[in-house]
């Protein structure tokens, strides 16, 4: 079973109605020992970092640590991507994850903001040499869905980056983590892929 996390924000009924489709178990839930016994954790999310403290007035925040501590596969989506860095300029008092390093930074002011649309992915071999998992099968230079004012930076585990003013991490990978920061139930049958992959994924 994949537990969907409600924490309070998110685009839960799209990201359900995807898994749906693909015909995986889920479940939305907003009860921390439900998130406990999933096989499999996505943790989804939309607008301003601020509301990812939902999941530490809730217990949710415990419970989603010690689930990917326990190697079960997880997936942030979107703010859920970002939360598994340090934190965000844009709440800079709710602190993330810290999976991995960095803070994720506001588009230069070369270009508009928030970042909104359809932009392509580049793909880059994780650090430690092996293919993306979660974009196996996926084109080179594919398009995906984005809406988003913050950027996480290109790190080590970044497999696929885009670019806007400048480059960003567009999908992270290590172990049993994965992240991605546009919309898979929105970019169509490349998103469904992305989706249908994590399903596969073996932790």
């Amino acid at each position: 079973m994949i537990a969907i996390v409600d924490y309070g924000a998110g685009n839960l009924n799209s990201v359900k109605k995807a898994f749906d489709y693909l015909g995986a178990k889920v479940l939305v839930t907003a009860q921390p020992e439900v998130v406990a016994t999933a096989n499999k954790i996505v943790l989804p999310g939309v607008g301003h970092f601020s509301a990812l403290g939902g999941l530490d007035n809730t217990g949710l925040r415990d419970a989603v640590l010690q689930g990917a501590r326990a190697h079960k596969p997880f997936l942030g989506i979107c703010l859920g991507m970002q939360w598994l860095f340090e934190g965000s300029d844009e709440a800079p008092e709710f602190v993330g994850a810290g999976i991995f390093a960095g803070r994720c930074r506001p588009f230069p002011s070369s270009v508009k903001s928030p970042h909104v649309g359809w932009n392509s992915l580049a793909v880059r071999e994780a650090s430690a040499g092996e293919s993306s998992r979660l974009l196996r099968n996926v084109a080179p230079a594919s398009f995906v869905y984005y809406t988003h004012s913050f950027q996480a930076p290109v790190v080590a585990a970044t497999t696929a980056a885009s670019e806007y003013g400048a480059q960003f991490s567009a999908v992270v990978e290590q172990e049993n983590i994965f992240g991605v920061q546009f919309h898979p139930e929105k970019s169509w049958t490349v998103g469904l892929l992305i989706l249908k992959n994590f399903c596969e994924v073996q932790c």
